[in-house]
């Protein structure tokens, strides 16, 4: 089981187990299972979407929410930043474990293939971002738009 703690200090477990996968199913017509035959289509979704991931995750938290008096609002207010990426981290790492070896191991390779991919990315903004080339074409592209009376089209016909 992994934990994580949302915005208001609240820690919550993440556990799968074929009860809680089946309330995510019914909850948020998501099928968790389909992680290891999609392409990677479901991990995908669930990273690039905060919303669908909270609504699972708060489906997987159903219990303690339940136990706790906390609404999916609540829970939802209590979600943004570092704790959306927690949860991530504990959603996909409590799907890794929940396989037997076999899929276990192939699964573990492929979560840490796509957090080394996603560190070459955001290695690779930064050093676009940090790169002298960019703040000049940004400063000749803003000198373009800003120069009356130039041939590109920018200008409103008279």
């Amino acid at each position: 089981m992994k934990t994580f703690t949302d915005n208001a200090g609240r820690t919550w477990t993440v556990a799968l187990n074929i009860t809680t996968l089946k309330r995510v199913k019914s909850l948020c017509g998501v099928d968790l299972l389909g992680v290891v035959n999609d392409g990677g289509k479901l991990l995908e979704r669930l990273t690039a979407d905060p919303v669908l991931l909270c609504d699972v995750i708060f489906a997987l938290c159903k219990e303690q929410s339940d136990a706790k008096s906390i609404t999916d609002v609540d829970f939802g207010c209590a979600m943004a930043g570092d704790p959306i990426e927690a949860a991530t981290t504990a959603l996909l790492e409590e799907l890794v474990d929940f396989f037997p070896r076999g899929k276990r191991e192939v699964l573990r390779r492929a979560l840490g293939k796509m957090r080394q991919y996603e560190e070459k990315f955001l290695k690779a903004a930064h050093l676009k971002l940090d790169d002298p080339r960019m703040d000049e074409a940004v400063d000749k592209a803003i000198a373009s738009a800003l120069t009356p009376g130039d041939s590109s089209g920018n200008a409103p016909a008279s």
